[in-house]
């Protein structure tokens, strides 16, 4: 295992878990103070039992494509995921867009899954777990897609999926301990890294699809994400400017 891969490829990992652990954690947590751990716990562990089944069957089909194909598609993929998930990083860094409120995201989740109470007391615990259940799977996926993509192409996947995994058991003891939302992480900041860090890794399996001998072979990674960087904050420094002129 390379030092100069791994260690991208691992934080990339944890960060961008981290951050989707928040996001599904705020959900079930609102499921938990409408009705209790059990369905909140039933749905969470049915999303996760689909989320491995599909990891278990995606990793035999991975196999057989070629390494370079799969680096090239892998590469695209990842550059453009990063690219949303940084632009609007950058645009909520720059205040052009609200950041996102894991207090208002709970408040909201609870307030639909009281109006569901009210119109379907009968099924609401059927509801809260599927509540649950949705929540996993969808900012599951996302965690899913990121540690394949980032650890398929050097033999990481092992090392990725550690680094998911600590992210969520982080997240979900801390939200097991406070029973709130985790308000105070700082949401913006991770996705702002993750996404520097996505394209650099979407830059990098872009080019060793198409055969592009980087110098410094996967040190290059650590380079292209330092460009990314740089790029990022100046672009935060135009759009406040611009809003800043926009505003006068």
């Amino acid at each position: 295992m390379i030092w100069t891969s791994a260690a991208p490829a691992v934080t990339t990992a944890f960060l961008s878990s981290l951050v989707e652990a928040v996001e599904a954690m705020t959900i079930v947590l609102a499921v938990v103070s409408i009705r209790g751990w059990r369905p909140a716990a039933t749905g969470a562990f049915a999303g996760l039992s689909l989320l491995v089944v599909m990891v278990l069957a995606l990793g035999p089909l991975l196999d057989r494509i070629p390494l370079h194909l799969l680096q090239l598609v892998i590469g695209v993929l990842l550059l453009l995921f990063g690219m949303r998930w940084l632009r609007k990083a950058i645009l909520r860094a720059a205040g052009a867009i609200a950041l996102h409120d894991e207090t208002i995201a709970f408040a909201t989740e609870t307030e639909e899954l009281r109006d569901q109470a009210r119109r379907h007391e009968a099924r609401l615990d059927w509801l809260a777990g599927l509540a649950s259940f949705k929540a996993v799977v969808l900012e599951g996926l996302e965690v899913v897609f990121i540690v394949i993509a980032v650890g398929v192409g050097r033999g990481l996947l092992g090392a990725a999926s550690l680094g998911a995994l600590a992210a969520c058991l982080v997240i979900v003891t801390v939200g097991f301990v406070i029973h709130r939302p985790l308000a105070r992480v700082p949401e913006n900041t991770l996705k702002f890294a993750v996404g520097v860090m996505l394209s650099a890794f979407g830059i990098f399996w872009t080019g060793e699809g198409l055969g592009v001998p980087w110098p410094g072979e996967d040190f290059a990674i650590l380079v292209i994400a330092a460009l990314f960087l740089v790029v990022a904050l100046t672009a935060v420094a135009i759009t406040r400017r611009a809003k800043a002129v926009d505003l006068t």
